[in-house]
């Protein structure tokens, strides 16, 4: 990937590398990797900073646009508070009670319902999908 004539074909030679070609190329390109163990993700934000770089990015008013969005709450608290969320796990019920500020358990307020999956059986998980809130998952 030598940069910068070609954009296209700079794209279509990202769909045979792995994971540490892909930060390689970054790395030379853009500054340190973003820490990903995602190969597709990477190679879909390479990319998109091969072809912004090329054509420009975005404009002027879609970053404001952007950065006038505001924080996104969490997947779950808009069940609104109180609601409460019951997971059997291992033998044991998992019980989260939704408040304004986080998700409630264990006596203990979280940011997500992905940091209450992991505390609760020690592995990583979606929490949405952990506590059945994406339909056909769990």
């Amino acid at each position: 990937m030598t940069g910068g004539s070609d954009p296209e074909a700079e794209i279509r030679s990202l769909e045979t590398l792995g994971l540490r070609d892909l930060r390689s190329i970054w790395a030379a390109r853009f500054g340190p990797a973003p820490k990903l163990r995602s190969e597709e993700l990477l190679r879909l934000m390479l990319a998109w900073r091969l072809q912004a770089e090329a054509l420009g990015g975005f404009t002027p008013e879609t970053r404001r646009r952007l950065s006038r969005r505001g924080a996104i709450a969490p997947e779950g608290r808009a069940l609104g508070d109180g609601a409460i969320l019951r997971r059997d796990w291992q033998g044991r019920q998992i019980e989260v009670v939704v408040k304004a500020d986080g998700f409630l358990w264990d006596g203990k307020t979280y940011p997500s319902l992905s940091a209450i999956a992991r505390a609760a059986t020690g592995t990583r998980w979606n929490g949405p999908r952990f506590f059945g809130l994406r339909e056909g998952e769990q």
